[in-house]
Formats: structure tokens, sequence, C-alpha cells
């Protein structure tokens, strides 16, 4: 028996890398002799670093940077200095679990904390930076990264605007910098949305209420990503309105791309291709994955759609285990799918007590195949 484990994390609960070895003692409890193969997934969102150096054993440089409202915090990244790729996730710097949740607003929020790591990872000579964007705290389209690497953004007096959300509407004219210290470095972006930069599917419209911002700042900070994109498209003849992915983490996929080059690829097959995924499947029996809900956006592009389509490529079966399912049986198309959460638990609960329910589910499909032999 062969299985490969590939699970995302269960937000607040556990970690892939946690999935992974709890699922494989509840499952060796009753299947010792199992081979069972652990390739913790991410997908470019927060919690992508730590699976990331679990592969590379790259290492850790800290920095003191801004964080979303200007104010000091310890970042960090990683760098391996023989391959010199750097891998940074944004929300380390920029995201939502730099604020409690009374402080989130992105209006006032900044990117220029990712920026700052951006240009220390150049400085230590990264020739291939990999940046993670999921889990912002920002609407800022990226205005932030750019003004740490050099950009300026002024008004109509001339007068140089803070890079914030509310701002963008404001931005009559982009400096460039003179010099461009990102020109020789490969800069593929971690994206698995493909959200537009503005618009009823855009940054603000989508994202902006768990950001903070209430009706009337969602139709200005969309407002001021339409003027952005016109700005950007002329003076560097990009049109990121239609680029999938621009609105990737409050427009920072769109800033990315316009001011530094940046590559946006899937989040899931830079981690994927880093782990050796496929490759690992072959002759499994099972793959397992999971995240912390299935739900209806399950099979749009995240990590366990790719885990599925690998399973469905090779033709072999595949267990999704979840914190929390909101589908009912047989929505999914996956071998067998189970909530590890007994019914009427509260959350708090949940996911306190993850570790303990997943074990339980493990040993519960040791079981299920041990009885039916399948595999």
């Amino acid at each position: 028996m062969k299985i490969v484990l590939a699970p995302d994390k269960f937000k607040g609960a556990l970690s892939s890398l946690e999935f992974c070895r709890i699922f494989k003692k509840g499952f060796s409890e009753v299947w010792p002799e199992a081979n069972i193969i652990s390739k913790p997934m991410a997908d470019g969102g927060d919690g992508t670093l730590e699976v990331i150096n679990h592969y590379l054993h790259a290492k850790r440089r800290s920095l003191q940077v801004n964080d979303p409202l200007f104010r000091p915090l310890e970042g960090h990244y990683s760098i391996n200095p023989s391959t010199k790729i750097a891998y940074i996730e944004m929300a380390i710097a920029s995201g939502l679990e730099c604020l409690h949740p009374e402080e989130r607003n992105c209006m006032l929020t900044t990117t220029l904390g990712t920026g700052e790591l951006i240009r220390d990872a150049i400085h230590q000579g990264a020739k291939h930076i990999i940046l993670g964007i999921g889990g912002s705290a920002t609407n800022d389209a990226g205005m932030g990264m750019a003004q740490a690497l050099g950009y300026r953004f002024l008004d109509r007096q001339g007068k140089e605007l803070a890079p914030i959300g509310k701002n963008l509407v404001r931005v009559y004219s982009i400096q460039s910098p003179e010099e461009k210290i990102w020109r020789r470095v490969r800069l593929e972006v971690a994206c698995d949305v493909e959200n537009p930069l503005f618009g009823p599917q855009g940054a603000a419209y989508v994202y902006g209420p768990q950001k903070g911002a209430n009706s009337t700042e969602i139709a200005h900070l969309d407002q001021g990503l339409q003027n952005f994109a016109n700005l950007i498209e002329k003076t560097a003849g990009t049109d990121l309105q239609q680029l999938p992915g621009a609105g990737a983490a409050g427009g920072l996929g769109a800033g990315l791309v316009g001011f530094l080059g940046a590559e946006l690829v899937s989040g899931f097959s830079v981690i994927a291709a880093r782990a050796d995924l496929e490759e690992s499947c072959a002759e499994a029996n099972w793959i397992v994955t999971g995240e912390g809900q299935l739900d209806s956006q399950t099979l749009s592009g995240k990590t366990i759609a790719g885990v599925w389509a690998i399973a469905q490529k090779h033709q072999i079966p595949l267990a999704a285990f979840c914190g929390r399912m909101e589908l009912a049986a047989g929505e999914l198309p996956f071998a067998y799918s189970q909530a590890i959460t007994p019914p009427g638990i509260p959350l708090t609960v949940a996911l306190e007590k993850a570790p303990h329910y997943l074990e339980q589910a493990a040993h519960k499909f040791a079981i299920k195949l041990k009885q039916e032999s399948i595999y």
C-alpha cells in the first residue's frame, strides 16, 4: 500500500506539515507496513514559506520592515545561497495576520513592507524571487511595494502621495527610479485567483469587505484602481485589466507585473514542482489531500484542484479530508471525502481539537481500506 499525502493547511488549526504527521500516525496504527509519503502543499497564501522551506532548506533572513500600517515589524524571508532563489510571503509583512481585527482598513494599509523584503532579497544576491501573495490586508495596487523599490507617486500639484489604497484615485503621475535593481531578477508571483483589477469581480468589490472597507470605501477604492490602471497603461503600455489575477492581493498582482515585469504563476504549481509531487504519485494506491473547508470553491483553482488533476491524470483514487463540509454527499467527485469534525461541535473546539479529530479520521480511513481491500 502506497499513499501520498498532499494536503493544504487547515487555517487556524493545522499546517499542511502537521496534517501529514498526524494523518500518518493515525493511519499507521492500523496499517503499519503502509508506505506513506508526505508532500505538504500550499498555493501561495499564508503558510507557503513554511512549506517551501520544508523542501529546499533555504536560510532564513530577518530584517525590520513596515507593517501594513507603517509600524516597525520584524519581517523575514528565505534565500538559498547556492541557487540564489529567494522565497517571500507577502502576508508576513503586509497581511491580515499583522493586524488586529479592529485595525483592518484597506483604505489606509500599504504593501511597503513587502517591497522592502523584495529589495533586501535583491541586495542579498537573489536572482530568482518567488513571491506568494495570499492573505493580504491591502488594496494599494502595489504602490507601497513599488515605492520601496524607488517609484514615486505624485498628485496634480506634484506632491508625493503616501502609498495607501485611498490615495490611488489621487495619483496623477508616476516617477520611475533611475536604478532598476530588479532588472536582472526573475520574479514569479504565486497566485491562484483570476480576479481582474477593478470592476464587480475586482480587488475592491470582492476582497475589500474582509479587509475592513464599507460600501462607500469600496467604490472609492475601485475608482482608484481604474485610475491606476489607466496611468500604467499610458506610461508602460500594459493593459492590466486584461491580466487574469491582476486583482490578487488588493491589486498587488497588477503592481508586480506593471512595475517589476513579474510573471503571475499558479501557486500550487510552484510548490508541486519543488516537491516533485507528480513523480511521487507514481504507482500510488491513494492520494490524500485536505483543507479547512470543502465547498463550492474547492475545485476552482487552489490546492485540492491541483491535486485532483494529478489524481485524474494518473487514475489514482483521491481521498479528501476537511474540518467542515459545506457540500452534500456526492457533490464532490472524489473516491472518499470526510469532515473530521463531529456534528454540532463549536468552531473554537473544532480548531483546538483538530489534531485529535484528524488522527481519528485517518484511523477510520485505514480500517475502511483494510476491510474493503481497496488498494
